[in-house]
């Protein structure tokens, strides 16, 4: 199918002057974009969106709408003429594809139009931090060396030797990105010889090497929030790399990891902990003393408690930082077997399981169920 006239398809007249066509391409842009247009009609919009971007690259170029209005559509057809070359007229359409899509997706341009350096955020560090659990409960303040950047005393922070000064990058002309056309796209990309600054530094400071800004490490205060946990981060704001060209600094983030604990194991806010019970105890019930975070608490041991047995106790937990209310402790006993016995002790132990023998399975009565499945596991 032949081509449209480019002014018929952008609905300007041939003496239209560089904004009136800019303004007319970018109406259409926004009209026939293909995120605005979805289904059948979207398949339409989108040929259409094509063809207006087709027309504003030429007609926004001098040299090609010189050729186009001296010799149509075959002055600017490479196959036909080799086109003019090189990357002339794709920054105006680079300006006005990203005016559109700054439109359409609210980015916005920066302060100052296209004609500005790239400004780039900075980098966020990270911080690995180690707390016991006890800090982890109740919060603290803790200090931390983080690394800091300052302007270079011998340069000032221009990057340059003193005497000398930066001069403006010959590859992109101080705008510190250029124009990569790919095929029907013109693809803007940050200039690889001065990475964006817009500015090459011949003779760069010995003290920065051409930075502009020297390492130094402080010293930050981090408040650690009760009830935080292993994993959880702590956004510091501003505290990362210094951006670029201006541009605003990057964060740092704070992890938290919390140190294993000789007696309690964390489970979200719960706490958990073995209590060992001696054999008498167990077999004797009484009061027995259970550590927690505040103190120590007293648990009514029934007589006979077996191995494994589980006592909560309500409220004696960690309060985590986005709880109501704190979490439980849950103590689980773990009957010890007495060793290094003497001789005596050995007899009194005989004696009181001949005695215990005698009651049949009501001294015992785990060991009754699994007599009984043995007995039919080899039936």
């Amino acid at each position: 199918m032949a081509k449209r006239d480019f002014y018929e398809v952008l609905g300007v007249p041939k003496n239209a002057g560089e904004d009136e066509i800019k303004k007319a391409y970018r109406k259409l842009a926004m009209k026939y974009h293909p995120d605005r247009n979805q289904g059948e009609a979207g398949k339409e919009a989108e040929v259409k969106f094509k063809e207006a971007k087709e027309a504003y690259e030429m007609l926004s170029d001098a040299e090609k709408r010189a050729a186009y209005d001296q010799f149509g559509h075959a002055g600017v057809d490479p196959n036909m003429r080799g086109g003019p070359g090189g990357q002339q007229g794709f920054g105006g359409f680079a300006d006005a594809f990203g005016d559109i899509f700054g439109d359409i997706f609210g980015q916005g341009r920066r302060p100052g139009g296209g004609g500005g350096r790239q400004v780039y955020r900075g980098n966020d560090l990270s911080y690995a931090m180690d707390i016991t659990l006890e800090e982890a409960a109740l919060g603290k303040d803790a200090q931390i060396r983080i690394p800091s950047w300052d302007a270079c005393d011998t340069c000032h922070g221009t990057g340059a030797k003193p005497g000398t000064s930066a001069k403006t990058c010959g590859t992109c002309q101080g705008s510190g990105t250029v124009q990569m056309r790919q095929g029907f796209f013109s693809v803007q990309q940050t200039c690889p010889h001065c990475r964006g600054t817009g500015k090459i530094i011949p003779d760069p400071c010995g003290t920065c090497h051409g930075q502009g800004k020297v390492k130094h490490q402080k010293t930050l205060e981090v408040k650690i929030p009760a009830g935080i946990d292993s994993g959880m981060r702590i956004r510091s704001t501003g505290n990362g790399e210094p951006g670029t060209n201006g541009g605003p600094p990057g964060d740092l983030y704070i992890e938290i990891r919390i140190k294993q604990h000789e007696i309690f194991e964390r489970d979200g806010d719960d706490l958990h902990c073995a209590v060992p019970v001696s054999f008498t105890t167990a077999a004797l019930g009484g009061e027995i003393q259970v550590p927690t975070l505040q103190g120590e608490a007293a648990i009514d041991l029934p007589e006979g408690t077996q191995t494994g047995k589980q006592f909560r106790l309500r409220g004696k937990g960690i309060k985590g930082v986005r709880s109501s209310y704190p979490g439980d402790l849950y103590c689980h006993v773990t009957v010890e077997t007495p060793v290094k016995l003497t001789e005596h002790q050995r007899k009194l132990l005989r004696e009181l399981d001949e005695s215990l023998r005698k009651g049949g399975h009501k001294h015992s009565p785990t060991e009754g169920g699994w007599t009984e499945k043995l007995k039919n596991f080899f039936s």
